[in-house]
């Protein structure tokens, strides 16, 4: 099964209200609505884009090591995902995706990273349970994410469904401001350019692994 199709099937079970899940109703339209405003902002097209030199970064991995962005690319290119957080379950089942792929990334000389504004402990579990053997950062206030064009602001009635459901993201990320990375995939050649790029404000939609072979082949 592919990746997108897992995402439609979870996201069919999440909206009747399967257990475990047991979603409200009334809670769809509203996350529907903040999706359809995101992508009507046009935030997407204001990311970084294929030729664009990447930005530069030194961030902290789960175990609190830094990982420099510039030592990676002298050894290879590098993939990066940006993911929203372990409390997502479409970034989970991408995570997973990912980790298949990662034999493949591994062969063509690349290393891959998942990038996100959780705390460790957080990276930890999400390593955990989707046994990742490749390494989360966290990128404090998304700041990294923002020189990537992903960050934005999740609007106010969203905020109110999100404590509602207790889905705090200010204890999550440590971080008051309530911004979150547009899930997002890289491909970054070994000269800092961009080579592959996969934005999409819809967090319900990712592209397959598959799709960035040829710029990890380049």
């Amino acid at each position: 099964m592919t990746l997108q199709a897992k995402l439609d099937a979870f996201k069919a079970d999440f909206k009747a209200g399967k257990p475990p899940y047991n979603a409200p109703a009334d809670i769809h339209p509203v996350m529907e609505r903040a999706t359809a405003e995101l992508i009507a902002s046009g935030a997407a097209s204001r990311s970084l884009k294929v030729g664009d030199m990447a930005p530069l970064f030194t961030l902290k991995d789960a175990d609190g090591v830094p990982q420099s962005s510039a030592d990676l690319l002298a050894s290879g290119p590098l993939v990066l995902s940006f993911y929203r957080g372990v409390w997502c379950p479409y970034c989970n089942l991408e995570l997973q995706a990912l980790q298949a792929f990662l034999p493949t990334v591994l062969e063509n000389g690349a290393s891959l990273l998942a990038i996100s504004p959780q705390i460790a402990a957080n990276s930890r579990k999400a390593q955990r349970i989707n046994e990742l053997q490749f390494p989360i950062l966290g990128d404090p206030r998304n700041d990294v994410a923002a020189a990537f064009g992903l960050r934005f602001q999740l609007p106010d009635y969203l905020i109110e469904l999100y404590k509602n459901l207790r889905n705090d993201l200010p204890t999550f990320n440590d971080d008051p401001s309530w911004t979150l990375p547009m899930p997002a995939r890289f491909v970054i050649g070994q000269d800092g350019v961009i080579r592959y790029a996969e934005v999409n404000p819809d967090y319900t939609q990712r592209p397959e692994p598959e799709a960035m072979l040829d710029a990890l082949r380049s």
